[in-house]
């Protein structure tokens, strides 16, 4: 079996768009709403344009994914100055065969990490969810905030440190310089 992880395209908008449905359509059962449950395929192709679509490709198609939007997404809010991880998905056929795994590493390591030199990464999961917190505890995120969707889930934020050494600065560090501090000599 070949497989891949590429950028999503927006000629992949259709195909992403069933994979994140047939994905989040078990949370419904259990009174679990998120945005990608209620979202068009125009609004998955707005995504993979304004933010970072990563996808995991085998011989059965799109098998996986994870997008990552960043603080400087125009009209979002963002609780961290980190990148955020949402929309992850693994088509039904392909769980329990390390294809999440996989697009979570690539994301957190290969990019995040390695490529944009991020010291943390975010994301929020529903309180109630049957197991997705427990995966993230496990994969090394730690909660650090609570807050109630617009759709009415409670959810819980995790943030995992990508470097600790970058993320020790940065913690530190004031996040607003004044002009006098940007006018001083380097």
């Amino acid at each position: 079996m070949s497989q891949g992880i590429r950028l999503a395209r927006e000629s992949d908008a259709a195909a992403l768009h069933s994979l994140l449905q047939k994905a989040y359509a078990p949370l419904l059962e259990h009174n679990i709403h998120f945005t990608i449950t209620r979202a068009s395929v125009e609004d998955v192709r707005q995504v993979i344009r304004s933010e970072t679509t990563y996808v995991l490709e085998t011989d059965g198609g799109l098998t996986a994914t994870l997008t990552t939007r960043f603080p400087w997404t125009p009209a979002k809010n963002h609780l961290a100055p980190w990148p955020f991880v949402h929309w992850f998905a693994v088509a039904e056929q392909a769980k329990g065969q390390g294809f999440g795994r996989e697009i979570i590493r690539h994301v957190e390591e290969t990019f995040l990490r390695d490529t944009l030199k991020s010291p943390a990464v975010y994301l929020a999961t529903a309180i109630r969810h049957p197991w997705l917190t427990d995966l993230y505890l496990r994969r090394g995120y730690e909660p650090f905030h609570t807050a109630t969707n617009p759709l009415g889930v409670e959810l819980v934020y995790l943030r995992k440190i990508l470097d600790q050494q970058a993320f020790d600065v940065q913690e530190n560090k004031p996040q607003v310089r004044t002009l006098t501090e940007l006018r001083a000599p380097v």
